[in-house]
């Protein structure tokens, strides 16, 4: 690799050598390195599908997964299906992300779409974490469109981190889920929009399954002329419990859009909402500012310390 293919490595995944347990590395559209373990398969798709299905055994424990992404080759653009088949009972961290460097002109757009569906088996815990970052000279478009399917058995449990914090200049962000008994879905996702950018996000939920719980926690600044919209619907069809959440900071000329959703088709479902959308505040800064920040220091520490 390059040192511009190694940069987004370590940006998206916190890689600076190979890593140890599975991985699956892809460059530029190319098998960029593999590994596997006794416990987890990694195989490339023959369906005539781009993409890997992830396999991991029954029973596992304390093993990790990271199947990094990276685009360094202007104009390049590709769809890519990966399937996640979680066994009963593992407790595994699946680290995956998209880092794409565009260095093509005004009119040269990269782009990643990927579909991740993760069937998660009875009472296995899995947390999921994927990264998003773009850098290049600031002409070409950076875009990515990822689509997350979660099926969660009984008692299974899903933990997913998801952060895009700077250079993707367009994104649209989906997250579907099924959960049956018992079982728990947690969502953490932290966004930043500067310049022109636009970010889209979708979660829809069905809580299916009684004492079931799912926890959506969006954080997002936008700055600059960038938009953003937030749309969360839940669907509490058992006697379960769900929230959602979107909290977001608006600078400059931004916008920001948020509309949580929430459908009780069950007496014992209980759902919550909240949203709160606004400018950094004034005491804050001049706190910061007393202590010898300029004014854009300031802001600085304080989008650094809402999106940790």
């Amino acid at each position: 690799m390059d040192s511009i293919q190694k940069d987004l490595l370590m940006q998206i995944a916190d890689l600076h050598t190979t890593p140890e347990g599975a991985y699956n590395i892809r460059a530029n559209g190319e098998k960029a390195g593999r590994s596997t373990t006794a416990n987890i398969d990694i195989v490339t798709k023959t369906d005539g599908k781009e993409g890997i299905d992830i396999i991991v055994k029954p029973g596992t424990k304390n093993e990790s997964v990271h199947i990094p992404v990276i685009i360094s080759k202007a104009g390049y653009s590709e769809v890519v299906y990966n399937d996640f088949y979680i066994g009963e009972g593992a407790d595994v961290v699946i680290v995956a992300g998209c880092g794409i460097h565009n260095c093509g002109g005004v009119d040269t757009t990269s782009r990643h779409d990927g579909e991740h569906t993760f069937y998660v088996g009875k009472n296995a815990k899995l947390k999921y974490v994927e990264k998003h970052y773009g850098s290049g000279d600031g002409n070409g478009k950076n875009v990515m469109n990822p689509v997350t399917i979660v099926h969660l058995e009984e008692g299974a449990k899903m933990e997913m981190e998801t952060t895009q914090i700077k250079g993707i200049d367009s994104t649209k962000r989906v997250t579907k889920a099924t959960m049956k008994t018992g079982s728990e879905f947690i969502v953490k996702e932290k966004l930043y929009t500067h310049g022109e950018q636009f970010a889209d996000t979708d979660f829809v939920i069905d809580m299916d399954g009684e004492g079931c719980r799912a926890d959506v926690m969006s954080r997002s600044v936008a700055g600059g002329n960038s938009k953003q919209n937030f749309l969360s619907t839940m669907n509490g069809n058992a006697p379960c419990y769900g929230h959602t959440e979107c909290d977001a900071i608006i600078m400059d000329n931004a916008s920001v859009k948020a509309a949580p959703c929430l459908s009780a088709n069950h007496v014992d479902a209980e759902l919550i909402h909240e949203a709160a959308i606004g400018k950094i505040a004034g005491e804050q800064l001049i706190k910061l500012m007393t202590l010898g920040l300029t004014e854009k220091e300031a802001e600085e520490q304080i989008i650094k310390g809402f999106l940790h």
